[in-house]
This record gives structure tokens, C-alpha cells and sequence, in this order.
């Protein structure tokens, strides 16, 4: 990351490791960083009257993250041309370029990659595009129903010559390219003043788009879209009027000019980008946060995914996530909450901040967000967990780390914080298992680069063994049963693996489609090939995990309380409560099996994970539990 000849739009890609990415005031990085959907329908009055301001319904869904042009193509037809990957970096035009086979082996240079004749992997790995599209989502909705899940979360379907899209061209038109004619858009998009709302039309992408808001909410399913309005791309309408029209551009207030275009005094035109990457203009600041003219038009896109056509919330996405919002003051932020609240009370409001907790409190006062991309759940549950002996924490330690969590914020907002294990940002969980050890996730800074595999010879990119993945159903165990909203990166599920950003961004698997087997290194060298297949049984385990949590509201609602922490044994536990359930789960993470045994009223008590009843004797039931698993009682 802190390497710019890996990639600077590795950088762009809504990272957080920039560890001094803020504009100047702001709050930097430091390196170490608890019923269904529609019964969640709280008004806002009911939360403040228990004290909270946080939606309801985040407290009860599973979310899936969606990186839109990974994970299916549904529309051939609509797919990106060399044309419309201009603007993204690297800026430099190819020699050749198409569209990249979705099964082709991930490290392995196609023809046309070597034709370009350059060395730095990274520019072949930026530049390819897989054709991932909103039909795509559409067509896989059923899946991600069968699988349980219950929010979506999708990564920047906007505008934006990037496969990640962190570098849009607007933020009120879907990428023409995830739409059923490119063509017709862009032409259709020229009839209009973007920064006039009253002429922005409605492009067949952004039709399509709200068709998976409406299919989404068919199955129950939420949808929240993510915001990045710290910066913009160069491909942007104001940034290239700026660009043209230098200090006579009407938007020459909306980005911080360090210089404009004249000869005649040996001047060039010079700006600030987000982190110094030149592609990502950052959107001007005062002390009252993002300054007018980029404000109002983000207040305008945000009215226009949240009440689509006027047509009332129901049409539209249910909430944000907030791309570096820790590089955005927090004026800007208390005023659009206000605006995003005025237009739907339950929207939930989700920021990126990677930081150690204690920074992250004052984001989290009820007047900016309800929640985060919760990286300190995945950095403390692999530090018990995953971790040998030089990293791990022992249960006692696992258990005051997840208490300062719980307790760090308002009423309310550890329940909706999104419990995520890997992200866009971070190696899949399973090759973080498979590398356990190579440094601490919770150094952020240091390990994001440790983490990728093009930069540390070091990290194997292999497929995972059958015990990392049995690691990984421990972590889905917890992650679906403790204080908070489980989130799934696609694909984790059915076994994908990669090391950071990129590798962690490889096309989905599908049961249609045939792969290649993984037998490429970084340097194009090669290894015994890996088979990549669907992990059946991993699958399996989700489903079953998150069917259980769903079925028993204790897990999404309920109160919590340890009920062991044993240094020694290893073992750890605690229960969830409400009004109708106690629910007890407990952990053995030594490598032998272990006895539990609970003292109470009850004659027997089941394992909801394995079917097994355990029956009392003499008043005390003794729970057996195999070595690295746990058990899920009622």
C-alpha cells in the first residue's frame, strides 16, 4: 500500500491502510487497529424510547458483500470495452485488450497480457474486467435466498471507468456497462447538466438498478449502496470541466487547485488527489465539511437512491455504506445523516473505519453513523481463534477484547456493527488461516502489505487445507452467534481463497462455470496445481449457521453474558437472552475434545449445529466437544 509501483488504484479501491490519507485536521490512521426482516420494522420513536438510534432491522439481518464486476456476468452484451476502461489506472492505453475469462487460472498472463509487454503484474491486474453486471445480481438473488441471506451490501455500482469503481465519474448514474445498453446511456447521459437535478435522466443501468432494489425486497432482503464522497475520478463531469476551463470551470471550487495550466508563468495544472493518487481528486473541505457544490450534489444523489423518481423509500436502497469516511470531517457527515434520516427514518448507515476503537466513538454518537464495517471483531475472534502462539490471546483476554467492543458505543450500536471476517480490503479468511502467523491482522498498516502476495514471497496464495477450513466453519460459528450483524464477502461460502487486494477480488464461483486450476504464482512460476471447486460442505455449514441464527431471535436481539473463559482449558462461552429463549454457545479451542458441563433446572439440552441431546444427571449435563469446534445449546 505504501508502495505505489504495486499499484496506485490498489490504493483507490476504498482501502483504508493509507495510514495518512487524510486531508489536513483530520483524524488519521494509526497501524494497530447482538424474527425475520419485515418484523424489524421499529418506528424510530420505539428506538429512541429504548434509548437508541440505530435502525432495528440492521440488528437482525445477515448481510453479503457484493463486489459488482466479480461476481457474475448476466449480460454478456453490456460488457466493457478498452473505451470504457479509460481513466483508470494504470493510465497508460494497452496494446490489446478484452474481456478476461471468468474460469482462466488467476495469476496466469493471457496472450493478450503478454502482448502489452509490461512487467508490473499489478497493471494486468487492474486493467482486466470480468463483465459482473446488475443482471448478474438479478439472476443470482435465489442463491444468495437459499443461502439465507437477508442484506446486501454492494461495493460502488456507480459511474467509473475502474473495476472497483472507487473512482466515480457521478454518483447519480449506474456504470452504463452494468446496464443492457452502454451505448444508449452514455449518449443519453449527454443530454443533461449534472449539476442541475432537474435534467438528470433516467439511463436503462439505473432502470435495471432499481429493478434489483424491487427483487430484493421481494425475498426481504435489504440493500445498501456504498458512498464515496471523499473523492471523485478524473473521469468525472466536474473534474473534467475543471480540467478544460481551468480557473473559469464553474466546478473550480469544488476540489482544492494547487495550480492551474499557464505558460506564461510556468504553471501547470496541479490538485490534490486522494493519498497524492492523481486519479482520485479529493472534493474540497472547510470547517464545515465538504463545501456547497459538491454537498448539494451529493444531497441530490443520495434523494435519488433512497426515493427513486419520487416514488417513496419502498423503491428505494435501504441505507449506505461510507467509503474512508475517517477522511471526511465530521460536520459534513452530522448534516447528511440529517438529510438521509429526513428521507427514511430506519436507513442504516454503515462507515469504513479501521482504527482502535477508542477513535472510533465519535462517530458513533447517534448524529453520524449506526454502525461499521466491524474490522476489530475479525482481528480479535483471529487472535483467539486462528492465531499460534506468538499472536494468540488467551480466552480471558478474547473475552475483555469483545467487552471493550460491546461496551465501547451507544445502546444499540454493537448490534448492528457488520461482524465481517475478510472484506474487498483484506485477504479471504481462509488464506489468512492457511498463512496464521505471518504477522497480526490488527497491525493494519504492516500487515496489509504482508498480506499480499505479489509483495511477500512468503505468503502462500495456495488453496487452504481441509483444516483451514475447518477453522473457518469455528469463525462462522461465532460470527453467527455473537453481538452483532454477520457479513459474508462473496464467495468466503463456497471456499474461495487470495491473498489482499487484488487476490481477494477474484471472479465468483459458479456450479456453471468450469475453472481452471490455480497453478500460477505472482512471478509466473508454476506449482502442483490446485483444483478450484465449490466446498460443498463449507456451504453446508453457512447455510446451517445462518439458518439457526435467523431461527432464534436470542442470537440477533438477545442480551449477552459470558459464561466461561478458561485460560487453561480454552475454552470460552457465553449466552444469548431474551423474553422467550436462553441460547448457550461455547467454544473448545484446544486441539483435544473437552467436556462441558452446565449445572441448572434443565433435563436436557440440544445441539443446534449437530442434532445431538445431551440429558442431566444428578442435575448437571456434561456437553462433549470436539477439539476446535463448539456447540450451539437450547
Amino acid at each position: 500500500m505504501k508502495n505505489l509501483k504495486s499499484g496506485p488504484v490498489l490504493l483507490a479501491a476504498g482501502l483504508m491502510c493509507c495510514l495518512s490519507a487524510c486531508k489536513p485536521g483530520k483524524q488519521p490512521q494509526t497501524e494497530s487497529m447482538e424474527t425475520t426482516v419485515d418484523s424489524a420494522e421499529t418506528t424510530e420513536l420505539e428506538a429512541l424510547n429504548k434509548g437508541e438510534f440505530v435502525p432495528q432491522w440492521a440488528k437482525q439481518v445477515v448481510w453479503y458483500q457484493i463486489f459488482p464486476e466479480r461476481f457474475r456476468n448476466g449480460d454478456p452484451s453490456n460488457d466493457p470495452t478498452a473505451a470504457d476502461i479509460v481513466g483508470a489506472d494504470p493510465q497508460e492505453a494497452p496494446k490489446e485488450w478484452h474481456i478476461h475469462p471468468w474460469g482462466s487460472d488467476w495469476f496466469q498472463l493471457q496472450d493478450y497480457e503478454k502482448a502489452n509487454g509490461e512487467k508490473e503484474l499489478w497493471k494486468h491486474l487492474l486493467r482486466r474486467r470480468y463483465g459482473g453486471d446488475i443482471q448478474g445480481i438479478i439472476d443470482q438473488l435465489d442463491y444468495l435466498q437459499e443461502l439465507g441471506i437477508t442484506a446486501l451490501y454492494l461495493n460502488p455500482v456507480f459511474d467509473a471507468p475502474s473495476l472497483h469503481k472507487y473512482d466515480g465519474a457521478s454518483y447519480h448514474h449506474i456504470d452504463p456497462n452494468f446496464g443492457p445498453d452502454p451505448a444508449g446511456d452514455r449518449q443519453l447521459m449527454q443530454t443533461e447538466d449534472p449539476s442541475k437535478p432537474n435534467t438528470w435522466v433516467w439511463t436503462k443501468a439505473d432502470l435495471l438498478a432499481l429493478q434489483l432494489i424491487e427483487e430484493a425486497h421481494k425475498r426481504g432482503m435489504k440493500i445498501i449502496f456504498d458512498g464515496v464522497f471523499n473523492h471523485m475520478g478524473i473521469n468525472s463531469f466536474a473534474f473534467k470541466d475543471l480540467k478544460k476551463n481551468q480557473q473559469n470551470s464553474k466546478y473550480k471550487d469544488w476540489f482544492t487547485v494547487k495550480s492551474y495550466e499557464d505558460p506564461a508563468a510556468g504553471t501547470h495544472f496541479a490538485y490534490e488527489g486522494w493519498w497524492g493518487v492523481p486519479s482520485l481528486p479529493e472534493l474540497r473541505e472547510d470547517s464545515n465539511g465538504i463545501v456547497a457544490g459538491p454537498r448539494d450534489y451529493i444531497f441530490a444523489a443520495t434523494e435519488r437512491w433512497m426515493n427513486p423518481q419520487g416514488k417513496g423509500t419502498a423503491n428505494g436502497i435501504d441505507g449506505w455504506r461510507l467509503d474512508v469516511a475517517f477522511c471526511v470531517g465530521h460536520p459534513f457527515w452530522k448534516q447528511w445523516r440529517q438529510q438521509v434520516r429526513s428521507i427514511n427514518p430506519q436507513a442504516y448507515l454503515t462507515a469504513e473505519i479501521v482504527d482502535v476503537p477508542e477513535k472510533v466513538i465519535p462517530y458513533m454518537q447517534g448524529d453520524e453513523f449506526d454502525g461499521e464495517m466491524n474490522y476489530n471483531f475479525a482481528f480479535t475472534c483471529t487472535e483467539f481463534f486462528v492465531e499460534p502462539d506468538a499472536f494468540k490471546i488467551p480466552a480471558t483476554e478474547f473475552d475483555k477484547k469483545l467487552k471493550q467492543l460491546r461496551k465501547l458505543y451507544p445502546k444499540g450500536v454493537a448490534y448492528v456493527c457488520q461482524n465481517l471476517l475478510g472484506s474487498h480490503d483484506a485477504n479471504r479468511i481462509s488464506s489468512y488461516i492457511k498463512n496464521r502467523g505471518i504477522g497480526s491482522y490488527r497491525d493494519w498498516g504492516s500487515y496489509f502489505s504482508l498480506s499480499k502476495a505479489a509483495e511477500n514471497p512468503n505468503y502462500s496464495p495456495r488453496k487452504p487445507s481441509d483444516e483451514d477450513y475447518e477453522l473457518q466453519k469455528l469463525l462462522v460459528i461465532m460470527q453467527m452467534t455473537y453481538v452483532g450483524a454477520p457479513m459474508i464477502y462473496y464467495g468466503d461460502e463456497v471456499g474461495m481463497w487470495g491473498g489482499n487486494d487484488p487476490d481477494c477480488r477474484k471472479p465468483m464461483w459458479w456450479p456453471d462455470i468450469a475453472y481452471s486450476p490455480e497453478k500460477y504464482l505472482p512471478n509466473q512460476s508454476t506449482h502442483q496445481p490446485d483444483a478450484v471447486e465449490i466446498n460443498k460442505k463449507l456451504f453446508k455449514h453457512y447455510q446451517k449457521m445462518i439458518a439457526i441464527r435467523k431461527a432464534h431471535p436470542a442470537l440477533q436481539t438477545g442480551d449477552y453474558k459470558t459464561i466461561v473463559a478458561d485460560d487453561d482449558l480454552r475454552l470460552f462461552g457465553f449466552e444469548r437472552t431474551n423474553d422467550s429463549e436462553t441460547i448457550r454457545v461455547v467454544f473448545n479451542n484446544a486441539s483435544t475434545p473437552q467436556t462441558y458441563s452446565i449445572k441448572g433446572p434443565a433435563e436436557q439440552m440440544t445441539d443446534l449445529i449437530s442434532g445431538n441431546i445431551y440429558a442431566a444427571e444428578a442435575g448437571t449435563i456434561a456437553i462433549e466437544i470436539p477439539a476446535k469446534w463448539a456447540v450451539v445449546l437450547l
